[in-house]
């Protein structure tokens, strides 16, 4: 009779922690919450990275938050993230593990864990994080990612025991550039929120008092189709003069100036609230008092904030390129739309002429997120997979 093993024990490894690099940090850090709930020891192996500064934390020590144990190690450079430290370690423990998460390509610290697991002979899964996705191969630093692809990552994909994707789109994007390694589509959970009373965020930005809010809330990067929104939204402000944009984001400073000027030739300058960074309750104090989110990216493997608005009850606009628009379309959770200013105009014109469909698509959306992105349902399909990976006979340790 063949013995049963049970999985206890399971690393994570990311680049970065920080929540400016936008939702896959803050969903790993919900995702190892959601397995060490289920009796699963889970450690996250990252860098001090925090954007352009670092984390103030305890190097090469274990660090227990929300039982899960995070390592930190010194970042080297900022471009990729080098850290000989985190190999060093990697490379020392990985063998203490079952299983080894692999979060983004094109990052030293994957290909670092991908090799450290491999020569130990530990299985490893890879979730990139939309690096695979056209637009990012097309548009960020071309030829050094082709390059790479074709000499690094696709090696790791290759012997990877499956490919985590959060979207059919995802998969269709990564098979284009021949990526054919076995593959799971597990979702990206949606945080539970809880009930955010109304008009906190207004009270904060007295300018907004009486006024229907758009909410733009993401990284502020060229992808996220910032250059279609500012100038639908000045066709929007012709028909509904009393609305005004939210743009919660950073990013880039060079961008960020030049959305500004944007901004000021189209006349609508006056019109947009700038938050910053949003987070925690004020996160959601944004999502209880926006009338409509807009996310009109040209690229999007998955679109967490998007997700987020849905768990908060908020109805949506998205563009095609997002790669949940299917399933908000399907549940009419919100407005589907091409990457087009005029398009987008009028779909978010729609939203605000008519509260009662924007009512019905805000229940919808809350179902959705119950149903497809709960955190419970999510992480019953990523233990189901982990255990098919580590042996046919294996029974992960879980309620």
């Amino acid at each position: 009779m063949t013995e049963t093993k049970t999985v206890s024990k399971i690393l994570h490894v990311i680049p970065s922690v920080s929540a400016v690099h936008g939702g896959p940090s803050i969903m790993l850090e919900l995702l190892a919450q959601g397995l060490a709930s289920q009796e699963i020891e889970v450690h996250i192996a990252t860098t001090d990275d925090d954007g352009a500064n670092r984390f103030d934390v305890p190097l090469g020590v274990p660090i227990s938050r929300g039982g899960v144990f995070y390592w930190f190690f010194p970042r080297q450079t900022r471009f990729y993230k080098f850290s000989h430290p985190l190999r060093a370690w990697l490379e020392a423990h990985v063998a203490d593990y079952q299983l080894v998460h692999i979060h983004a390509l094109f990052s030293y610290s994957s290909v670092a864990a991908a090799r450290s697991a491999h020569r130990r002979n530990v299985p490893y899964i890879v979730r990139p994080l939309g690096t695979l996705n056209r637009w990012g191969m097309e548009n960020r630093r071309p030829w050094m990612k082709q390059l790479s692809f074709r000499m690094i990552e696709s090696r790791i994909l290759r012997h990877a025991s499956f490919v985590h994707y959060t979207s059919e789109q995802e998969l269709i994007e990564a098979a284009a550039l021949g990526v054919g390694s076995r593959a799971e589509i597990i979702p990206n959970p949606v945080p539970a929120s809880g009930e955010t009373p109304t008009g906190l965020f207004r009270a904060r930005h007295p300018e907004l008092r009486d006024r229907e809010i758009i909410l733009f809330l993401s990284r502020f990067d060229r992808k996220k189709g910032l250059d279609i929104l500012l100038p639908a939204f000045a066709k929007v402000r012709e028909r509904f003069p009393g609305v005004a944009l939210v743009l919660a984001g950073a990013g880039d400073a060079p961008l960020i100036a030049a959305l500004h000027t944007q901004a000021h030739s189209l006349g609508i300058a006056k019109d947009i609230v700038w938050t910053g960074f949003l987070e925690g309750a004020d996160k959601q104090a944004a999502f209880a008092d926006a009338n409509v989110f807009v996310l009109p990216s040209y690229s999007e493997n998955f679109g967490i904030a998007v997700v987020e608005a849905l768990g908060a009850g908020c109805p949506v606009v998205v563009s095609d390129q997002v790669a949940v628009h299917g399933q908000i379309a399907d549940a009419n959770a919100g407005i589907v739309v091409p990457c087009d200013p005029a398009k987008l105009a009028d779909a978010l014109c729609h939203m605000l002429a008519d509260p009662a469909a924007r009512a019905r698509m805000g229940a919808n959306a809350s179902r959705l997120a119950l149903t497809r992105y709960s955190l419970e349902s999510v992480t019953s399909r990523l233990i189901s997979v982990y255990g098919t990976v580590i042996s046919p006979q294996t029974e992960l340790c879980g309620k």
